[in-house]
């Protein structure tokens, strides 16, 4: 047996495409809502791996699932169907507005799969329907179609030419969209809640304007729930709670619990203009990848724990706003459920990395959103303890950063 090598944190620098600036230590092991690193140093997680871990690490019905399913078949390929992918289907069909699903890897191909389902339905139509709508600040993916939906410059400037006929608007103004939107227009991509962007609710009115205005121009209406969905912000996702029905939804993240799958989840009528050999991918929809999705959509699809996010929201709201009485580093906190954005007030513009970089040494892992959103999407099962003791090495950090 090949003796295992020794790596370290200087060795990324070395081996890897510095496409990532990670932190100066390297994780090990995780359980529940904890962490270790290399020297057995802890931290309460409190990022979930940007909204991924949504039961926390190693959790024992998860990994049960995965070693169950690893001891049948691992991979099969397109040309076959297989059992779990059939379940979570109908899981995802039964719990939401879905009647078709398309299973791939990633919240950004899952996005890829949805602007093409757009572009395609805007091509059937006839005419030159090929216009997509997207949003300014918005983060949709890494693809080059992705990233050119996505309205931050920064990510997509360095790979033109870019793909076309892609307008980007102002978020939650729905003044602009109406000005704007055309018989022209296939599709209107948008996040419930901007993640990426800074961690900004979309107001209900937007939304329902924006639903209004695609049903009157023939649009299709695309949410983009890969980060709010599967339980974040306390509904199933966050499209039920504001009571607006979109025409296809993308949903990554927290769907594996930690396992790498995305879905697109749509109606008959678009799902079936995706026929053999339109679209497709290798890996999507593999056994390993949908069993385990099986067993972290039934355990969150509850009223306990969907109900148990919105208590925790509070825990955090309230241990928030304790800290921030005292050392007023927060101009305000914002998002739902346990995706939750703290803004930093004025005299700590731009210092949210700095404060997040203060968190881990005091054993705390944390996300920004932008220079100036300090940002949570911890476990949606984070035990109050956990939130308590996570909560007193942020103030720690806090108290660091306002010396």
């Amino acid at each position: 047996m090949q003796q295992q090598l020794n790596v370290s944190r200087e060795n990324f620098d070395d081996w890897l495409v510095p496409t990532y600036a990670p932190a100066s230590f390297v994780l090990v092991r995780g359980e529940g809502s904890w962490l270790w690193d290399q020297e057995g140093k802890d931290y309460v997680d409190f990022a979930g791996g940007i909204a991924v871990n949504a039961l926390g690490h190693a959790h024992p019905q998860v990994k049960k699932t995965l070693v169950e399913q690893a001891d049948k078949v691992w991979h099969l390929g397109n040309g076959y169907t297989n059992e779990p992918v059939l379940r979570l289907a109908k899981q995802l069909i039964d719990a939401t507005f879905a009647e078709k699903v398309f299973f791939c890897n990633s919240g950004a191909e899952a996005n890829e799969a949805a602007l093409k389902l757009a572009r395609l339905y805007g091509h059937k139509q006839g005419g030159n329907k090929s216009e997509i709508i997207a949003f300014k600040n918005a983060f949709h993916g890494r693809t080059l179609f992705t990233v050119t939906a996505g309205g931050q410059p920064k990510y997509s400037e360095d790979f033109a030419p870019l793909p076309q006929d892609i307008t980007h608007l102002p978020f939650n103004d729905l003044a602009a969209v109406a000005d704007h939107i055309s018989d022209r227009t296939c599709a209107v991509i948008v996040e419930p809640i901007q993640g990426e962007g800074g961690v900004v609710p979309a107001d209900a009115s937007f939304l329902q304007g924006l639903r209004e205005l695609c049903d009157k121009h023939g649009a299709l209406l695309i949410f983009d729930e890969v980060q709010t969905g599967v339980g974040r912000t306390g509904e199933l996702y966050a499209y039920q709670g504001y009571g607006v029905v979109p025409d296809i939804l993308t949903t990554a993240k927290a769907l594996g619990g930690g396992f790498p799958i995305g879905a697109m989840l749509t109606l008959d009528k678009y799902g079936v203009l995706f026929q053999p050999g339109t679209h497709g991918t290798t890996y999507g929809g593999n056994p390993l990848a949908t069993a385990v999705a099986g067993t972290v959509l039934s355990m969150i699809n509850t009223p306990e724990v969907l109900n148990g996010v919105q208590k925790r929201h509070q825990w955090f709201i309230d241990g928030l706003k304790r800290i921030n009485e005292q050392y007023q580093v927060f101009s305000e906190v914002r998002g739902a459920g346990l995706l939750l954005g703290a803004v930093m007030s004025e005299r700590f513009n731009g210092q949210a990395k700095q404060l997040n970089t203060l968190a881990a040494e005091e054993g705390l892992i944390a996300l920004i959103a932008g220079p100036n959103v300090l940002r949570f999407a911890p476990s949606l099962i984070i035990s109050g303890a956990d939130i308590e003791e996570g909560l007193n090495r942020l103030e720690r950090a806090v108290k660091r950063l306002c010396a």
